[in-house]
């Protein structure tokens, strides 16, 4: 029963994720952290696995659908969150060994979360009162992937609502495209997480008993998403990415409180 729960959540968390940029690790680290099975390090693990197989999928599906890719923007972004996401593993290393508690480090990571999270939200629903940026460059691409990727290690949620909010509002992007480009973001951040992971402590320390299942969800869900995103108006994508905003906000401020009392 408990592999089945989390193969339905890797299933709507990457369907979700890949139709909104978001990723699905937004949604499921913090559902993680609420079943409790596993510790602080295991599940950003399992949801940087998960996420990582979506993000290939939905690229690839975004490729072949030749969905129009800004890969001046996406390639830097990527490029930099590489960097970003082994500086963002190594700081949830320090955190884990400097408070050595599990509970303390999931406040810290979801006390962040809903910060980042309630000003994306803010944000998305007043960007047409805000005026954005134009900024463009590969330097200004690298620095914006490098600060997404770190957050998206550290948080161990893939790159969520943090990267869309930004690349729109840098950008001036609409939210498929900066979609896209989150999800090239989220794939390459994954990939320096997990080769750091590799190369430093290995996976052999970690219960990965549920990633098989966990990455077929992602795969489908991948699929799913993807083909949604491609079918689906802006006005939809943009009112899907708003309600999962919530859910993740009131999932995180749950978490909060329950590590505290």
């Amino acid at each position: 029963m408990q592999f089945f729960v989390y193969f339905l959540l890797a299933l709507f968390a990457t369907t979700v994720g890949s139709l909104t940029g978001m990723g699905g690790g937004v949604i499921i680290k913090p559902l993680m952290d609420v079943l409790g099975d596993y510790d602080v390090k295991t599940i950003g693990i399992v949801s940087s696995i998960t996420v990582f197989s979506m993000a290939i999928v939905s690229v690839l599906k975004q490729i072949k659908a030749k969905t129009e890719i800004p890969y001046k923007n996406a390639i830097p972004l990527g490029i930099g969150s590489v960097a970003g996401g082994f500086l963002g593993e190594k700081l949830l290393t320090f955190i884990v060994n400097l408070f050595n508690a599990n509970s303390v480090v999931t406040v810290v990571q979801n006390c962040v979360l809903t910060v980042l999270v309630l000003c994306v939200f803010l944000y998305m629903k007043n960007k047409r009162k805000i005026k954005g940026k134009e900024w463009d460059g590969v330097f200004v691409s690298l620095a914006v992937g490098v600060f997404l990727g770190v957050c998206s290690s550290f948080l161990g949620i893939g790159g969520g609502p943090i990267n869309v909010a930004l690349i729109i509002f840098l950008f001036s992007v609409n939210t498929k495209t900066a979609t896209v480009c989150s999800l090239v973001t989220i794939l390459f951040a994954q990939i320096s997480k997990l080769t750091t992971v590799a190369l430093t402590t290995g996976f052999s320390n970690f219960d990965l008993s549920i990633a098989p299942l966990m990455i077929i969800g992602a795969i489908f869900g991948g699929f799913i998403g993807a083909g949604l995103n491609k079918k689906c108006s802006e006005k939809t994508v943009e009112k899907a990415f708003n309600c999962v905003q919530l859910l993740v906000l009131g999932i995180a401020i749950f978490n909060i409180i329950r590590n505290l009392i």
